[in-house]
């Protein structure tokens, strides 16, 4: 289904939509180190790469927070029923290409799908999108360590925005900063922090079925 433009008023974000959607810079960004330890030992464990698991968690976390369901585009309120993780993948070129993902609660589900999709971004040179879905974007710095970075406010791409470097290793935990970029118009800072609380949340969980199968 597309998404459909919706007037302000029959949401919760009214308020917000005047105050924020013509603003010179309605983006937000939040800093948090985050464990990804038990992502770590997922993905050595079960042979699947860490980005892959950590975008299936960043999609799930925002399946759970109503408000990543709307984006404000050209003036415009969207309605979307759909999320996709975009990744930035390096292709056979050497140059990068943006990859759609569309988000599946199955990890096995989502998996399949990024590595197809991964490979023929890849193979193709040809950017895969999905613009019939919600995309939270992604940028995975995995060659030095980061602090943190501000997205560009362009205007034109006002979807969430997530990037990170190579985790740290202190005393057995992998510690991994990432930056959180989002309109205010799309949502608050009480949505943000209840998003990567859930993210963090997602990562401890993740695995769990598998490990009481195993005892």
């Amino acid at each position: 289904m597309k998404p459909k433009a919706i007037n302000p008023k029959e949401t919760t974000r009214l308020e917000a939509f005047e105050l924020w959607m013509s603003a010179p810079n309605p983006m937000v960004t939040f800093f948090k180190q985050i464990n990804v330890t038990n992502l770590v030992r997922i993905s050595k464990k079960y042979k699947l790469r860490f980005n892959m698991l950590l975008c299936w968690c960043i999609g799930k976390a925002a399946s759970e927070v109503k408000e990543f369901y709307l984006l404000p585009v050209q003036g415009k309120l969207y309605r979307y029923d759909k999320l996709a993780v975009n990744t930035i993948v390096r292709n056979k070129n050497g140059e990068v290409s943006s990859c759609d993902v569309p988000f599946s609660k199955k990890l096995l589900d989502f998996n399949k799908d990024y590595m197809r999709l991964t490979k023929q971004v890849a193979d193709s040179c040809m950017n895969y999108d999905l613009p019939e879905y919600m995309v939270i974007g992604t940028s995975a710095i995995v060659n030095t360590e980061i602090d943190g970075a501000v997205g560009m406010n362009s205007g034109i791409f006002n979807n969430p925005f997530l990037i990170w470097g190579r985790y740290q290793s202190h005393f057995g935990r992998n510690m991994l900063k990432i930056s959180f970029q989002f309109h205010h118009t799309q949502m608050d800072g009480a949505h943000a922090g209840k998003f990567l609380e859930l993210l963090q949340k997602n990562i401890d969980n993740i695995g769990k079925k598998q490990r009481k199968v195993e005892q």
